[in-house]
């Protein structure tokens, strides 16, 4: 699996471009769609869908402009919806424009599977940042795409209409800890880290 990170946006959220055999997916378009379909296109790969871990205005940002150009199917939680739905207007507030976001097409569900060509990909739900927040594993590529449920040394912010603190530890403690060690973390923004250095040393996760 080629994996391109792809930090966008004012926020620096991290996009990522996926593809394998000729086949792509693009997970969080946050922003800027001519530098993601440069990136696209300097892969050689064809466009299959958009997978959101969530719905937050700085991971959907770009939708507009990458659907405009590649119509594809896009997956999101049907719990943050209404989050996408309001993504502008969040936006707008932060002094940032952007185009709404088409609706989305598909629903992830907790323990459903995608695919990408002939890597098979699990959703897990994981709320407590967003509602509808999940984040996506591969096992047999050894990562997980944690969205901004958890951050090297941090984990997302629950300070916002729809956060839940408690749900938040519930979710990284029961899904992501859970995951092999050795699992590659990549997160929603900044550095990528591994479930092994999480569970021993992330300040978060170390008082009860």
């Amino acid at each position: 699996m080629n994996v391109e990170v792809l930090p966008v946006g004012a926020l620096q959220a991290n996009a990522y471009l996926l593809y394998r055999n000729g086949h792509a997916v693009l997970l969080d378009p946050g922003g800027e769609p001519e530098r993601l379909l440069a990136a696209l296109d300097r892969s050689g790969a064809v466009l299959d869908a958009v997978w959101l871990t969530h719905g937050d205005f700085d991971h959907v940002g770009g939708l507009a402009g990458v659907l405009a150009a590649r119509p594809v199917p896009v997956w999101l939680h049907p719990l943050d919806r209404p989050l996408m739905a309001a993504a502008s207007r969040v936006a707008a507030a932060f002094g940032i424009a952007l185009d709404d976001p088409p609706d989305a097409t598909h629903d992830l569900t907790d323990g459903g599977s995608l695919d990408l060509a002939d890597v098979r990909v699990t959703c897990l739900h994981t709320p407590g940042h967003t509602p509808g927040h999940v984040a996506f594993h591969l096992p047999s590529e050894e990562l997980v795409f944690s969205g901004d449920a958890l951050f090297r040394g941090s984990i997302g912010r629950t300070d916002r209409p729809f956060g839940d603190h408690a749900a938040l530890l519930r979710s990284i403690r029961q899904r992501l800890l859970t995951l092999p060690p050795r699992t590659r973390v990549l997160p929603g923004h900044g550095p990528e880290t591994r479930i092994d250095r999480e569970r021993a040393s992330n300040p978060f996760l170390q008082a009860s």
